[in-house]
This record gives structure tokens, sequence and C-alpha cells, in this order.
């Protein structure tokens, strides 16, 4: 049996330090390592890199302190719309929802999408329908509403009367969660959860639920799962470009990803980041912003959480 590996991520453009607490980070920061512990749980019992980043992603769309399930973003009409997916490197098959209104988490729905392999996205009340047919739990829209997240869209709605969205902090954006692992059979597997940004137009889709995007998964190579200014992501196939650099081009998961993140997004201000894992259990996880909400567990057990540039060892 191989190593086994796990990183997540709950977004980049995090909140400036002096924005939250210190109680608040802390809070932040005990939930990142629920999510880590949750994934590796599984891991470390030989079970699956699919489940561990279900699980782990999970943690994160049930947590208040990150831009997914409750929590997430209000789109410009007020209120929510959730996206997610999910990619099985080993099979090289994924799910994916966007659009939700009601599911609860809705990775869980990207994963069943993927399972029953009847298509790889669907959207909107379509999907909310097939979660709840497949016995998934669905809830009222105000059960995501947090206060953080109606003073966001409050503040966005302002710079927008004022003309100064371009200077709106990334907080006041957009956020995501992901997760990618290797487990000891040598598979890999990413997920992807995501409000999308605040006040973002009515049917918007981002990367999250976008295969090759936002989330990508192949064995052999690596798995990917970004946060940032989804539309790039797209128009860019991140997930899929940074497997095809380490695949073809033959350089390592940190040098194909900063290729990405700092050499190509960052001289354009497209605010990214991503986390990823490779075959050999290696992790990366740059950024280009204030911040990232991002934790790992390498080979050897330990584990790490980070928001800025302090990470922390647990």
């Amino acid at each position: 049996m191989g190593p086994v590996a796990l990183a997540i991520h709950g977004g980049c453009g995090v909140m400036a330090k002096l924005d939250l607490s210190e109680e608040e980070w802390a809070a932040a920061r005990v939930d990142l390592r629920r999510s880590l512990e949750a994934g590796w749980a599984i891991l470390s019992a030989g079970g699956s890199a699919l489940d561990a980043v279900q699980v782990a992603v999970i943690v994160m769309e049930d947590s208040p302190h990150f831009n997914a399930g409750y929590g997430a973003a209000l789109n410009a009409a007020g209120y929510h719309e959730l996206d997610a997916s999910i990619m099985d490197g080993q099979t090289q098959t994924g799910g994916a929802v966007a659009g939700s209104r009601h599911i609860r988490n809705p990775i869980r729905a990207a994963r069943l999408v993927m399972e029953r392999g009847e298509a790889v996205l669907l959207a909107g009340h379509a999907a909310d329908d097939y979660a709840k047919a497949g016995g998934l739990e669905v809830v009222p829209n105000s059960h995501f509403t947090t206060e953080r997240r109606v003073k966001a869209l409050a503040a966005m709605k302002e710079h927008e009367k004022q003309g100064t969205a371009a200077k709106a902090s990334e907080s006041e954006k957009h956020g995501t969660v992901g997760a990618v692992a290797l487990d000891a059979a040598g598979h890999l597997a990413a997920a992807t959860s995501t409000g999308g940004y605040n006040n973002k137009p009515e049917g918007r889709v981002g990367d999250s639920p976008i295969i090759g995007a936002g989330t990508y998964a192949r064995d052999g190579v690596c798995a990917v799962s970004g946060t940032g200014k989804g539309e790039f992501f797209i128009l860019h196939a991140v997930g899929h470009e940074v497997a095809s650099r380490v695949a073809y081009l033959g350089e390592s998961l940190e040098q194909a990803s900063s290729k990405i993140i700092i050499d190509e997004f960052q001289p354009r201000s497209i605010g990214a980041g991503l986390v990823a894992v490779d075959a050999k259990g290696n992790i990366a996880a740059p950024y280009n912003t204030d911040g990232m909400f991002r934790g790992w567990v390498t080979p050897e057990g330990k584990f790490f959480v980070g928001t800025h540039d302090q990470v922390f060892a647990l």
C-alpha cells in the first residue's frame, strides 16, 4: 500500500486580518481541522480518496465560516444558489450540481449524480428535485443565510451604487471550499463546493461545478480543487491545465500550480488559489490573494492549517 495525503481549502481572498477577532479566526481554524480529521479518518483506515474528499467538504459546508452550504454567499436577488462537483481519478467520472437552492449538502448531490451516471451536471430546480428523490436532505433556502453574508451583500450593493465594485475586498466578493486526496490504493479524488460570489447575477455558474476547471482528478497524475475568480478558471480550464503540465511537461506539482496561480493570474490581478495533491502524496497550495483558508495532512500524518502567510502545525 502506498502513501496517503489530504489537502483542503476554505476559499482564497479571506478577510483582512483585522476584519475578524482572533476568536473568530480560531473558530475557523477549528473547523479546518475538523474537516481534515474527517477526511483523514477515512484515509488512515484504508478508505477511498473519494469518500475522504466528500466528508471533508461536508464539514465545511456545515460550517458558517466558509462560502458553501450554511454560510454561503447571497446572489443579487438576495437568495442562495449553490454549486458543487466531485471527481474520481480512478474511473475518470464526475458529478456536479449548479444553482441548487435547497440541497443541504450539495457535494452529496454531486456524488449522487456521478454514481448514477445519467449525467455529469444537473442544474437549478431539477438538481434539487433529483437530490430529494435520491433521499438527500433538502432545506429552506433561508437555512444557508448568516448575518455575515447579509452584511457582505449589503456592502457589495453599496459598492455597486457608488461604482466601486472593483475595489471591494476579496472577502466581500467570493469564496469556495474544496478537498483533494490520495488514498493507500493510489487513487486520487477532488471535490469543490461554493455559494459563488456575493451579489452575483441570478443564474451565474462559476467553475466549482465544472469538471476540468474548478475540480479535476486523474490517477497517476494529480487532483486539484480551485478557488477564486471562477470565470477565469473556466476559461483557462485550470484543473485540467495543472494536471496536463504535470503529465506532459513533467513539471512538479508546485511548479505546475504556481505557474498558473502566481505567474499567469497574479500579474493580471486575477484572485485565485488552489490545493492539489499528486500521485506521490506531494501537496501544493498556492494563492495570490491576501490569504487562503487551507490545511493539509502529510503522508506522515502531520496536520497543518493556515489562513494568511502563517501556517500552524496541529
